[in-house]
């Protein structure tokens, strides 16, 4: 369970956007969302692979 303690004076929407920020680090939407059909071992892996390829190919065209 997500705990939020809203300090005295604080607007509302800042204290809904530290737990909106914290409940997507807990990653259950993300997990949810994989749970809601099966996708094979062997796709997540080339999934993954493909991610990290692309995100390589960001960190070069920055230096």
């Amino acid at each position: 369970m997500i705990i939020i303690n809203v300090k005295e004076g604080e607007p509302l929407d800042r204290a809904l956007r530290r737990f909106k920020r914290k409940f997507e680090r807990t990653g259950v939407l993300k997990e949810l969302r994989s749970r809601q059909a099966y996708e094979k071992k062997s796709v997540t892996k080339r999934m993954q692979r493909k991610k990290a390829i692309y995100k390589q190919a960001l960190n070069q065209e920055k230096l």
